[in-house]
């Protein structure tokens, strides 16, 4: 692997914990002064996210300058028009996927529906709505240059699709911190990997990734009672079926 690959990732690293320092120092400068400390927390914890993950993106686009150029296994890629076709398509592949591993963790293993890492990041959102930036941007581009560009591009080098794929789809997965949706979250890696692989542009997962997460992040947004109501009514539904 590339030396400034381990510098990258150290990047993600050290961004992904800083908030645990973070966010106090931003309530100590003032942050959600007034608020109560709750409230305050989180409004200081969506603004160093903002910051952590706008720096780090900084610095790993300058990392990565020269690596832009070169397509997966240097191999020649998709026409403009073929990669735009399959940018939009990966949305609705996402989207797609999603959804059968969404039914299935539910359904088969008796997962809970929802996410808790996402009304998380909705109840910060609410306080701090600038976060939206980061969730539906600045993410979605460091998760595909750490998980797909870098990840998955060094291990397909030297094995295959689907082992490439599951390593790096299931480390995608664990990064997200909710093992309960390992299915989740390791099927859309599969799907970014062979937008990767069949484009050879990084820039496909990327768009489709960003396109999903503002779908999904508008969507929870703008119709969060909506859904918790919807969410309420199917427990009882589950528990009235559960009762026969």
């Amino acid at each position: 692997m590339k030396k400034q690959y381990w510098f990258v990732i150290l990047t993600y690293i050290f961004m992904q914990f800083s908030g645990i320092a973070g966010a106090p120092l931003l309530v100590s400068l003032g942050v959600g002064a007034g608020e109560p400390k709750r409230e305050a927390l989180i409004a200081a914890s969506g603004y160093w996210a903002v910051i952590s993950f706008t720096v780090a993106l900084i610095i790993i686009l300058l990392l990565m300058r020269k690596d832009f150029n070169e397509t997966l296994m240097r191999e020649k890629p998709a026409s403009i028009g073929m990669s735009i076709v399959w940018s939009i398509a990966g949305v609705f592949m996402a989207l797609f996927v999603q959804g059968i591993a969404a039914n299935i963790e539910t359904n088969l293993f008796g997962v809970d529906p929802g996410s808790e890492n996402t009304q998380m990041i909705v109840e910060v959102i609410q306080v701090t709505p600038l976060l939206m930036v980061v969730t539906s941007i600045i993410g979605p581009i460091l998760e595909e240059l750490i998980f797909r560009k870098i990840l998955f591009g060094v291990i397909y080098q030297r094995t295959n699709f689907f082992i490439a794929g599951l390593i790096s789809s299931v480390i995608f997965a664990i990064v997200h911190g909710e093992p309960e949706h390992l299915l989740l979250y390791s099927a859309m890696g599969f799907t970014f990997a062979y937008l990767y692989v069949k484009t050879k542009r990084i820039i496909v997962p990327i768009f489709a990734h960003v396109a999903m997460n503002t779908f999904v992040v508008v969507i929870q947004v703008v119709f969060r009672e909506d859904i918790d109501k919807i969410m309420k009514q199917y427990e009882q539904m589950q528990a009235i079926i559960g009762g026969f």
